[in-house]
């Protein structure tokens, strides 16, 4: 290949595979639910067919709004993520939900209940809830989420969710991956505000206050306290002033205000070319993310490197070599 010369990526799929591409354009959730199991997959060969299918169906993605859902454990995400959907479904709008759900840092696994938790959703016929685990990855989002993102727009959904973990430093990686980022908070929490951590609050594109109902007065308190702290940030768009709002999702109220704060965003960004810029600088983010996580698997498994890892680290852990030292001769193992 000439260095001029754009790489081609192969297209060629096997009959299963090209029905998995006809039953998500279909919008057949088996279809879908099958095509994400695939993306998860960690055997090279299923892979290397997850990307096949991605490439093929991504002239079909792109058309959704995607939104990330975080917040503080007991806020009511699913409550909110529920309630959310029922009503979009009332509007007209096909809904998936990525939530992922935490794993254990013992045993691997995950509870994966957020379909128990969204029991009137996940009856209906025009929302798909994927719960998936986080596997420890960073960000509180599963490894695959965008992929599995992608697959959900080609499948016709039209509003995308991203439920993660919780509100942790790590989990501004969310915000990488959505059009808006929303954090969801309690109107209990205000003496809480000092603890967020200012990375969170800066990419918030949406504040939330959810259990308004429980006490009026303690939410309009929180309210102002949200107010005044993004007052005192600068905003991440010009064109943008993340607005403070409050709802109770387990009595259904405040949901079409928060939808017309969407809408609105949508309305400020895209005429600007900002909305669109953003899901390309996101798109190349991602790319480099990919490459850095290749090249760490590469490295690990790479001869030299697997026969003097043992012998360095114990070195390094005794005193007798600096961390900097043993990371430049392992490296170095890459050159030959």
């Amino acid at each position: 290949m000439n260095l001029g010369e754009a790489p081609v990526l192969a297209h060629s799929l096997s009959s299963a595979d090209q029905a998995l591409v006809d039953g998500v354009l279909a919008g057949q959730r088996r279809a879908l639910a099958k095509s994400i199991t695939l993306i998860e997959s960690t055997r090279p060969d299923h892979q290397q067919r997850a990307q096949q299918v991605l490439n093929t169906l991504l002239p079909h993605t792109g058309k959704a709004i995607r939104i990330g859902i975080s917040g503080v454990p007991g806020a009511g995400k699913s409550t909110f993520i529920e309630a959310l959907g029922v009503w979009l479904i009332e509007q007209g709008k096909k809904l998936a939900v990525l939530a992922v759900d935490p794993s254990s840092s013992v045993s691997g696994g995950s509870i994966l209940g957020d379909k128990t938790r969204m029991e009137l959703l996940s009856q209906r016929e025009e929302a798909f809830i994927r719960p998936s685990p986080s596997a420890g990855s960073l960000g509180g989002v599963a490894e695959k989420s965008r992929e599995a993102m992608l697959l959900c727009e080609a499948a016709g959904y039209d509003v995308i969710i991203i439920e993660t973990v919780g509100v942790g430093q790590s989990e501004t990686t969310v915000a990488g991956m959505v059009d808006m980022f929303c954090l969801l908070q309690l109107p209990n929490a205000g003496d809480d505000l000092q603890a967020i951590k200012k990375g969170i609050v800066e990419i918030a594109d949406m504040v939330i206050i959810n259990k308004a109902d429980i006490d009026r007065q303690a939410t309009a308190v929180v309210r102002a306290q949200w107010r005044n702290a993004l007052h005192m940030l600068r905003p991440a768009s010009p064109n943008w002033a993340p607005p403070v709002i409050t709802l109770s999702a387990l009595h259904k109220e405040g949901i079409a205000d928060f939808w017309e704060q969407v809408e609105k965003y949508q309305s400020a960004l895209k005429p600007t070319g900002e909305f669109d810029a953003k899901r390309q600088h996101q798109a190349l983010s991602w790319m480099w993310q990919l490459i850095d996580s290749g090249l760490r698997q590469y490295f690990r498994h790479h001869p030299r490197v697997q026969d003097n890892l043992p012998a360095l680290t114990r070195s390094v852990e005794n005193g007798h070599t600096t961390p900097a030292a043993a990371a430049y001769a392992l490296l170095d193992y890459l050159k030959h």
